[in-house]
């Protein structure tokens, strides 16, 4: 027994007309949900740092353990690490002192500074005496950091720069304080000047853009409104803009390019609105569902940080799904004639010659096992330096080489060693005795382990049952030998010689264990994902060798934009034409977050193109032609929308937080082989060979798969112009008189 069919494109269609008749209210809601989101926004404080804590892991747990025996110590605020140089002589002559001692001042009557060390009385001077660091306790979190403490502190440390002494600082205190939003406005300029060369109209390329801006600000707002509860952090609303901002602008021109289409085929503009809703707005649906999916499915590895970040992201998506189904109806009504049909090219010449899709895709299929070669080897190469991928979280060290973090960062490893700049905390509990004892025992033999530069005398509680050892290692945080070192001290070996329970924490530890804990959720991430997406896929399509056929394309998409990733940020290969101040390993969260984000994005174009195709093959169209007939129909504006995701993505290159100028050069990229060598040229390659079978489901799983009716057959009928000039309908007559 056969299911029946789902009316989803009937439904949308008929959405779509309504939206279209009441365009007014529907405008009106969506204005004034705007407006209340952004009043929460405004009255909702600012977002918290990011969260790099991972639940469960040893560094967390000694974190936590350390709150609990030091109170004192205020570990949740704000640090700021203020780094002296003498320039001629050393920082111990008297003129440096008196500089040194009237900056400390200073910066203790600073705004919500708790305290500030004494580099003189703390050891903090390096063993030439040119170098001292002070550390600055602020009483709140980063987040919580007024603006005129912020300013306090780098205005204190300019005015004490001098002839004879350089002073820079690093540390959570320095970072900005929001920013500008120069790579959202350059995104959104080349994505204008790509719609109006694609729809040649400045009304029909507005009304994508002015969608995509209300999805993204209700997005950024939702965020905003909901950072304190849900403890989203300062990145989640960059990356969902980046995120909103181009899913918001393709799936609006999949459904504007559909619209003008269908006024060119003799619909009236209700009845177009109301296909294109129920056609392109299917497509929309269900490439939305696919980037949803994956990135609601981010919050399966634990990581709060990744978690928010892809829930944030999701629910932009979801709005952009939602607005290009009902507001953009509703704005191609209030635009009326202003969005006129898709009209053909000028000249008896122009309009006998295919267009460009058409002849790309007539030449693949021509050759399919080249082109298919050909793109296979492409996406190999390029994947090769994800053999060498190695993963960490962006410090001090990853900043650009003119700001104060990161020549507070060199100076101190210049002065002190490397290790300084990521010292390990060593958290000890005696089974019994006394934990001042155990921990100078332990001390002993921590410092004749391999890559222990110094180890620090131990701190003890009050209650007088847990001590504190700072080791500090001969490397630099981030290399895989303190890597190593952070697994020795975490050895059962130790903590059996000094009978005590043994934990390391610290900013370092916290990255190796964030790496490892990412790492090890790629691969379950990677298989629920493409499981759930894969299925979602079968029904949409009602065949097992596209699904496939995505999803494999997908793997090599992702793997030769990782490849990128190592080569420009890792490697450091073309750094300077990117931006990157520094190379070294790749942030820990890009492999994982790069997966769900260009998954979604892939889909998109998948089921876009690809249902073309399917639409025309249902229609009666042979394999062969159908594949050249969904080029000729959806090529144009693929290739619009692929064009302006990696403009969107690659205007973040110009951001100062490493994270975002990864992530968005690393979906940049991604786009970029996705829709042109695998969508573009393997996807016609492969239906190409597989002909009529890559459109078959075996008959036991035919009975079993809902029939969503997405190619839109529910839509032209009564509904169809009287005249039969509607392209549906001249499908559907092909196809019930048998034609080829």
């Amino acid at each position: 027994m056969y299911l029946e069919p789902i009316p989803v494109a009937t439904l949308l269609y008929q959405v779509g007309r309504f939206c279209f008749r009441r365009r007014w209210p529907v405008a009106v809601v969506w204005a004034g949900l705007l407006v209340v989101v952004g009043m929460l926004a405004a009255s909702s404080p600012a977002p918290p740092a990011n969260d790099f804590s991972m639940p469960g892991t040893e560094a967390q747990r000694a974190y936590e353990l350390l709150a609990q025996k030091f109170p004192e110590l205020n570990a949740d605020g704000a640090t700021a690490r203020v780094v002296f140089k003498a320039t001629d002589g050393k920082v111990t002559d008297e003129p440096n002192r008196r500089a040194v001692a009237a900056t400390l001042g200073e910066l203790g009557e600073g705004p919500q500074v708790g305290r500030v060390s004494d580099p003189y009385r703390s050891a903090s001077v390096s063993a030439d005496g040119t170098t001292a660091y002070a550390q600055v306790s602020y009483e709140v979190p980063g987040s919580e950091l007024s603006s005129d403490a912020h300013d306090a502190l780098l205005d204190t440390v300019r005015d004490a720069r001098s002839a004879g002494l350089a002073v820079e600082v690093g540390g959570d205190a320095v970072a900005k304080r929001g920013g500008g939003h120069s790579a959202e406005a350059l995104g959104l300029l080349v994505a204008a000047v790509v719609l109006v060369i694609t729809f040649g109209s400045l009304v029909a390329a507005g009304l994508p853009l002015l969608t995509a801006l209300l999805g993204v600000g209700l997005g950024i707002g939702a965020v905003k409104a909901l950072s304190g509860p849900l403890g989203l952090g300062t990145t989640t609303s960059a990356l969902a803009t980046m995120i909103g901002l181009a899913v918001g602008i393709d799936y609006a021109l999949f459904v504007v390019s559909r619209y003008r289409s269908e006024l060119a085929a003799g619909r009236d503009r209700r009845e177009a609105a109301g296909v294109a809703a129920g056609t392109a707005g299917s497509a929309v649906v269900f490439a939305g569902l696919t980037v949803v999916i994956a990135l609601a499915g981010l919050s399966v590895v634990g990581v709060p940080v990744l978690t928010g970040m892809g829930l944030a992201a999701a629910g932009t998506v979801a709005l952009a799904v939602l607005i290009a189904v009902t507001l953009v109806p509703a704005l191609l009504g209030v635009a009326g004639r202003r969005v006129g049909p898709a009209g053909p090219r000028r000249g008896a010449r122009a309009r006998s010659r295919p267009v460009m899709g058409v002849r790309w895709a007539r030449l693949v299929v021509r050759r399919p096992v080249v082109f298919l070669l050909a793109g296979v080897a492409v996406l190999g190469v390029s994947a090769i330096p994800v053999a060498s991928l190695e993963l960490g979280l962006p410090g001090d060290g990853s900043k650009p080489a003119s700001a104060t973090q990161r020549r507070a960062y060199d100076m101190v490893a210049e002065g002190f060693g490397p290790g300084f700049n990521g010292p390990l905390t060593v958290v000890v509990r005696p089974d019994g005795g006394d934990a001042r004892g155990t921990a100078e025992s332990l001390a002993g033999r921590i410092g004749e382990m391999r890559d222990v530069a110094t180890v620090r005398e131990p701190v003890v509680s009050e209650g007088g049952d847990t001590a504190v050892l700072t080791v500090i290692p001969d490397s630099a945080p981030g290399t895989p030998a303190t890597a190593e070192l952070v697994h020795a001290l975490r050895a059962p070996g130790l903590e059996r010689a000094g009978r005590a329970r043994v934990l390391v924490t610290g900013s370092t530890a916290m990255n190796v264990d964030v790496s490892q804990k990412l790492a090890d959720a790629l691969v379950p991430y990677l298989t629920l994902v493409v499981g759930l997406a894969f299925l979602l896929l079968v029904a949409v399509f009602r065949s097992l060798l596209v699904p496939l056929k995505a999803a494999l394309g997908f793997l090599l998409s992702v793997a030769a934009a990782l490849g990128a990733v190592v080569a420009v940020f890792q490697w450091g290969w073309l750094s300077d034409l990117f931006g990157v101040a520094e190379p070294g390993p790749v942030m820990s969260i890009t492999p994982i977050f790069l997966v769900g984000v260009v998954f979604g994005l892939a889909m998109d174009y998948e089921v876009f193109l690809v249902t073309r195709m399917r639409e025309a093959h249902v229609h009666g169209r042979p394999a062969r032609e159908a594949v050249v007939d969904g080029f000729r129909h959806g090529a144009r504006v693929v290739t619009a929308a692929a064009l302006i995701m990696i403009s969107v993505f690659g205007a973040f290159l110009g951001s100062d937080e490493q994270m975002i100028k990864t992530i968005g050069f690393g979906l940049a990229i991604a786009v970029l082989l996705d829709a042109f060598v695998v969508r573009m040229t393997l996807v016609p390659a492969v239906l190409a060979l597989l002909g009529d079978r890559a459109w078959r489901l075996p008959r036991w799983l035919d009975r079993l798969v809902p029939n969503l009716d997405v190619e839109g057959r529910g839509t032209a009928g009564p509904q169809a112009p009287p005249d039969g000039r509607g392209e549906l309908v001249a499908a559907e007559r092909r196809s019930g008189e048998g034609a080829r």
